[in-house]
């Protein structure tokens, strides 16, 4: 007898077609986003993007944590989805009735708007977590694993106090590893909770093949900041450089002058280093220049910005400080620089080797926007003419602009 042939069923292959064919056009789309910038904060915009809207795999609610080699923890980076079921049709039903696409959602001017505005984001954004092999939460568990992980309602009833679930409550979700060259670099959280749409293989097999170019764009985009960083250092003290100082001024003047708050401007100047050179010589001089940048990197805030202004000169953008508070920080340093034994070396050998200590002074001079000047030119001249002033009424001193 013979045996019966099924017959292949015409829709269920039409359909399985129609899914594969959007799948790749999905894929393909994110990749080609991916691959037009190589600015961190827009690629992962575009990944989360790819992962939520309607037009990518359209899933509620992504996070996205990478990888802090130096704390050995996992950050989250970027959140994006609604806060409730009602903000979700209302932004979904906006998006399907103006016509929007992926191309349209994954614009750079849509990154920095969306960031500032994601209450998801700002709730996650603190969450850190040690990636202690001891640790027991799902996030450390996620990344030791190394696989997607797909967690269903009883599984995460398991973890109700993990930090997670503590911020961001759900019934069903897919963590998804972020790897480049067998090298984690992060994770993705995906879930339907308002849509309570089932998350099936196929769904986490295109999730999966995302996050593997995802995870690339990442690492391209680490590899071309940490260039950029290098570009921007000055290669005998490792401080900031000229070209670093003028962009970051004009960009941190433009948010002072947004957020009207103050910024000042500090331009330290070594005093008699050009005798210390003629005495000691331009290698001795560049032993007390790298000195002189760890004191004034190590007794700055978080928050500032010291660089290399040129020869004997550095240059200190002091963020939302006022005239009081920029002068106490200023004189700190020089008090200490002041009080520093800088260690001149013999230089007659290979290696060189301890010869000496000698005692350096600095000359601060300090302007503050916006009472001293209210443009980035004015405000470099004012601090200019302080320090001069400092300078020339004694040196080691520091000269606050407007004082008498």
């Amino acid at each position: 007898m013979k045996e019966l042939i099924k017959e292949p069923n015409i829709l269920e292959i039409e359909n399985t077609l129609k899914r594969t064919q959007r799948e790749l056009n999905v894929l393909y789309e994110v990749s080609a986003a991916m691959r037009s910038t190589l600015k961190l904060d827009h690629i992962l915009y575009i990944i989360l993007t790819g992962v939520t809207s309607h037009t990518g795999l359209g899933y509620n609610r992504a996070l996205l944590f990478l990888v802090n080699a130096y704390s050995q923890t996992l950050e989250c980076k970027m959140a994006i989805g609604p806060e409730s079921g009602e903000d979700a049709n209302r932004i979904w039903t906006y998006i399907e009735s103006s016509n929007q696409d992926l191309e349209d959602l994954i614009q750079a001017e849509n990154v920095t708007r969306s960031i500032s505005q994601s209450s998801l984001f700002k709730k996650l954004k603190r969450l850190h977590i040690s990636l202690n092999p001891n640790e027991r939460n799902i996030l450390n568990q996620a990344y030791h694993r190394g696989v997607p992980w797909h967690l269903d309602k009883e599984e995460i009833e398991q973890y109700s106090q993990d930090p997670l679930f503590q911020l961001f409550p759900t019934h069903e979700l897919v963590i998804m590893p972020l790897k480049a060259k067998n090298t984690m670099t992060g994770l993705i959280v995906a879930d339907n909770i308002y849509t309570q749409k089932p998350i099936k293989e196929d769904d986490i097999r295109t999730f999966a093949m995302m996050a593997n170019q995802a995870a690339l764009a990442i690492e391209n985009s680490r590899l071309y900041e940490m260039i950029v960083l290098k570009s921007h250092r000055d290669s005998l003290t490792d401080l900031w450089n000229h070209g670093f100082f003028q962009k970051k001024l004009t960009d941190e003047l433009q948010k002072a002058i947004h957020n009207k708050t103050n910024l000042t401007l500090g331009l330290i100047d070594i005093d008699s280093f050009k005798k210390f050179n003629d005495i000691h010589g331009h290698q001795q001089g560049d032993i007390i220049l790298k000195q002189m940048a760890q004191i004034l990197q190590s007794s700055s805030r978080d928050s500032d910005y010291v660089c290399r202004y040129g020869g004997e000169e550095f240059a200190m953008i002091l963020l939302q400080s006022n005239k009081q508070q920029s002068y106490e920080i200023a004189e700190r340093m020089r008090k200490k620089i002041e009080a520093y034994p800088f260690v001149l070396h013999d230089t007659s050998f290979q290696s060189p080797t301890p010869a000496a200590t000698i005692n350096i002074t600095v000359s601060i001079g300090l302007a503050t926007y916006p009472q001293d000047a209210l443009e980035k030119d004015n405000l470099i001249a004012q601090a200019d003419k302080a320090m001069y002033i400092a300078k020339f009424s004694g040196k080691n001193k520091t000269y606050l602009e407007g004082d008498q």
